[in-house]
């Protein structure tokens, strides 16, 4: 089905206003992405372009580029979200399971909620049997932290128009590829309702710095500005703002201060919930079921 098939249009302002627990205004959704770029393959993206233009392999120099976040950057965000008592999401791709045990093992003793990401990193597109991957993907993180995991964010956010059915079957309720709302939708498949939580474009550490080139200042800026609007918007109907990164690249030392600025900020206000994609989806199923 196309998307259009899968949901009808829906103005926000057409709803009724969600509301949560205590009255809070908004909830901040982290998500970090955890990736395995394969070394015999032309790399997810690239921060050295290649001699002449011409993709080498292996790539070694943004191969190291991106092995750096696993080996360094990565755990400053394991110490800035012990500092915020704050468990995000982790977007992993199921290989990181055996290619980076270590640091999959951490994510799950300090309790961060496992949403699948493929096998390894590379387009939905180009999956041969989509189906089998998304069921190796999911028994796989499933083996390791014992719980099947709920949620789905394609590598790049790339889904084929079959996407979403193929994930409800194996399990899946909830996906951020599609980031059209503030708020939590639905769209149809063929095994049932899929939740549709609000990722961000936006917000993303790849499409501001990697692909726009802006500094690490203008990245807070924008976090910051989105924010104060979506809080004041929070006091007649509750907002969701996700904040997405990657720790080879905020978790450079350059850029990791940006990363602790912006949750120090919205840590000063009040009627901030800080959830994971698991937490959404359960307040946003009981919210439909109550109303």
């Amino acid at each position: 089905m196309e998307p259009r098939q899968r949901a009808p249009y829906s103005a926000v302002i057409d709803r009724p206003p969600l509301k949560l627990p205590g009255n809070a205004r908004i909830v901040v959704w982290s998500i970090v992405n955890l990736e395995v770029w394969d070394i015999g393959r032309p790399m997810a993206r690239q921060q050295l372009s290649p001699p002449q233009g011409n993709v080498l392999l292996p790539d070694v120099p943004n191969w190291s580029w991106h092995e750096y976040g696993m080996r360094v950057g990565v755990w400053r965000f394991f110490d800035l979200y012990k500092k915020h008592n704050i468990r995000p999401t982790l977007s992993i791709n199921a290989r990181v399971c055996d290619d980076y045990e270590r640091v999959a093992r951490e994510a799950k003793d300090r309790g961060w909620e496992f949403m699948g990401h493929a096998w390894d990193q590379g387009p939905i597109h180009k999956i041969e049997d989509q189906r089998g991957m998304i069921m190796r993907s999911q028994d796989r993180l499933e083996k390791f932290t014992g719980k099947r995991p709920v949620g789905w964010l394609g590598p790049g956010l790339t889904q084929t128009l079959e996407t979403p059915d193929l994930l409800t079957e194996a399990g899946v309720k909830y996906i951020g590829d599609w980031v059209w709302d503030d708020e939590p939708a639905e769209i149809a498949t063929k095994h049932g309702p899929l939740v549709t939580l609000p990722y961000t474009l936006e917000l993303n550490d790849i499409a501001v710095m990697m692909l726009h080139h802006h500094e690490g200042r203008h990245w807070v800026d924008r976090v910051q500005d989105s924010f104060d609007r979506l809080y004041e918007e929070g006091k007649d109907r509750v907002k969701v703002i996700s904040i997405a990164i990657h720790p080879y690249i905020s978790g450079q030392p350059h850029r990791i201060k940006y990363l602790e600025q912006v949750y120090d900020y919205m840590n000063r206000f009040e009627g901030v919930l800080h959830w994971n994609g698991v937490e959404l989806l359960d307040w946003y199923q009981g919210t439909r079921r109550s109303g």
